[in-house]
């Protein structure tokens, strides 16, 4: 069976990866460093390292269905199965281990439409959802962390700290939005019934939102891949693909 889609030809690449054939081609070096130490046996795959790292990033960009899918890089519905499960864990976002003393960090809250109920739960946007909170940095607008998904009708302020982002970001400044009342963030300025704030803070609440709004828009770029809209994989599938495409953002953006 012939492919449609293949890495040989760079004009596939950025379409689907939003990456410069360059920049994909470092990706690929990394990942096949990784999966060496991964130590995978078995047959030989069908589809270069290259090719499979297209196949994931289309799956993810598209949401076709394997159905849909495996055609176009000539390949059985079970084999694309096999290369998403595989490489998905592969390209997932390291988080970042350590942060400069000056560094300050946004976080928010995001919703991801998935069908496996075992993981979500009917959310504020009435359908069943996995809920993950994500963290950039404020002056590079990188994502750093990417929390655990959790059941989508878990409020942010909890799910800060039961997603494991917490742990990951430490003492580290972080701004968020006014949901978070009560875990220590930096939150805009609370008005009390019947008084107006006084000046000074609402410029700062000002401020704080022109700075929080980044991450408002990292979501819009991420929700680009049609996977977060209404994800069908199952059990750590949505936080992989999470994940990979936070790498792929962060690779994007840098550049």
């Amino acid at each position: 069976m012939a492919s449609v889609i293949t890495a040989s030809e760079p004009s596939w690449i950025a379409p689907f990866a939003g990456l410069s054939p360059r920049r994909f081609n470092k990706l690929v070096t990394t990942v096949r460093r990784e999966s060496v130490a991964d130590g995978h046996r078995g047959r030989p795959w069908s589809l270069s390292l290259e090719d499979r790292i297209l196949l994931v990033v289309v799956y993810w960009r598209t949401n076709l269905t394997m159905r849909q899918l495996a055609p176009l890089f000539g390949v059985s519905r079970s084999a694309a199965c096999r290369i998403i499960d595989h490489l998905g864990p592969l390209l997932a976002l390291q988080p970042r281990q350590r942060f400069r003393k000056d560094t300050v960090l946004i976080v928010d809250g995001t919703l991801v439409p998935t069908r496996d109920r075992t993981i979500a739960e009917q959310s504020k946007n009435y359908r069943y959802s996995t809920a993950h909170q994500v963290v950039i940095d404020a002056d590079s607008r990188l994502v750093v962390v990417i929390g655990r998904p959790l059941p989508g009708n878990r409020h942010d302020c909890r799910g800060w700290a039961e997603s494991g982002t917490k742990d990951a970001v430490g003492t580290t400044i972080t701004i968020a939005d006014g949901g978070y009342q009560g875990t220590g963030l930096v939150i805009p300025h609370r008005r009390q019934k019947g008084r107006n704030l006084p000046a000074w803070k609402e410029e700062h609440n000002r401020s704080h939102k022109r700075v929080r709004a980044r991450v408002e828009h990292t979501f819009a770029r991420m929700k680009g891949w049609k996977i977060l809209r209404d994800c069908r994989l199952k059990g750590d599938g949505v936080h992989h693909a999470m994940l990979g495409i936070a790498r792929l953002h962060n690779l994007a953006l840098a550049g």
